[in-house]
């Protein structure tokens, strides 16, 4: 990417989209597109294409998605795969109307069958089964990889897929129902701080193993892939064989119950934590195998519970706002 490219970040409010423009000014790229939900409706076809012909952006970081936890996915499954579909179809399509130098789609680690084995490497997409509650987002999202793969075998465009593990970070979504594990449990034991309640009831038996890595860090391996040599990215999104993915994780997993525990210690809430095994566990372990992300120079900087603490800080900060909008019985 040159500092004088117009970059386009779908999804610029978001955590993920929010660092990605932090990280991008940080090394002197300011010629952004970030227009807001009201400007353009990434779900409506007509708007996009507008918008590409109009702004005839260079690279396309597509970042937007309908994203959520274990409840969300289970309780508006519609949402995750209808939505998703719409959003990345457009963009992707418009991105190749457009010829759109780089296009960069973001993935999840929940592409991967529900008992792959650990590593996930790229090559366990569609080895399995997944996991069956959030299935309609994963199949949303391997259909956004297979568009990316496909066009880049019709039309020799030069589309690639990030799959990224679980993020944290500044600017999350705290929504008591509709958000991940790391800003769920920060709000509930803030909340539990705050009320001086007893305990704090988790879903599941707390056994499951997941990754966590810091948006920053994730932003920055993302502006990497973007940045590979010509030579590098032909490698990866003219391969015949197989789809232009990469791994983007941590490396290390830890238990639900020791995050939860960890979480407990940054909050310093003195609550006991329930574990409700009536509840859904979700997929056992999900461990990414970042080798190729490795050898590319990218390594993951924060630790998890230094990342916790700035997660906890940006909370407390923003808690005036984020309490007045939905108010949550613990």
């Amino acid at each position: 990417m040159r500092i004088t490219d117009r970059i386009f970040v779908a999804g610029h409010t978001g955590l993920l989209g929010s660092a990605l423009v932090r990280r991008l000014r940080a090394r002197g790229f300011d010629n952004l597109l970030l227009p807001t939900h009201s400007d353009l409706e990434l779900t409506n076809t007509t708007e996009v294409r507008r918008f590409f012909s109009q702004e005839r952006p260079n690279h396309v970081f597509l970042a937007a998605a309908v994203v959520g936890g274990i409840l969300a996915n289970y309780s508006r499954p519609v949402d995750f795969i209808v939505r998703n579909l719409q959003i990345q179809t457009n963009v992707i399509d418009e991105a190749y109307r457009a010829s759109v130098e780089r296009l960069f789609f973001v993935g999840s680690s929940c592409i991967y069958p529900k008992l792959a084995e650990q590593p996930l490497r790229e090559t366990a997409l569609l080895s399995g089964p997944l996991e069956s509650t959030n299935r309609p987002y994963a199949v949303a999202k391997i259909a956004g990889i297979e568009m990316c793969w496909a066009y880049n075998r019709q039309f020799r465009t030069r589309f690639m897929a990030g799959m990224l593990t679980n993020l944290y970070g500044p600017g999350d979504n705290y929504h008591p129902t509709g958000s991940h594990l790391i800003p769920a449990l920060l709000r509930r034991m803030h909340e539990a701080k705050l009320k001086g309640a007893s305990e704090v009831v988790i879903w599941g038996t707390g056994a499951p193993r997941r990754e966590f890595l810091y948006s920053d860090d994730a932003a920055n391996a993302c502006i990497v892939l973007m940045s590979l040599s010509n030579e590098k990215l032909a490698g990866l999104s003219e391969d015949p064989s197989n789809p232009p993915i990469v791994n983007i994780g941590w490396g290390e997993d830890s238990t639900i119950k020791e995050v939860a525990e960890l979480i407990r210690q940054t909050v310093d809430c003195k609550c006991k934590l329930i574990f409700d095994s009536s509840k859904p566990d979700g997929t056992p372990r999900k461990l990414l195998d970042t080798r190729r992300m490795n050898d590319w120079g990218w390594k993951p900087q924060m630790i998890l519970r230094e990342g916790l603490e700035r997660t906890y800080l940006d909370l407390c900060s923003r808690w005036s706002d984020i309490d007045s909008k939905v108010e949550v019985t613990i």
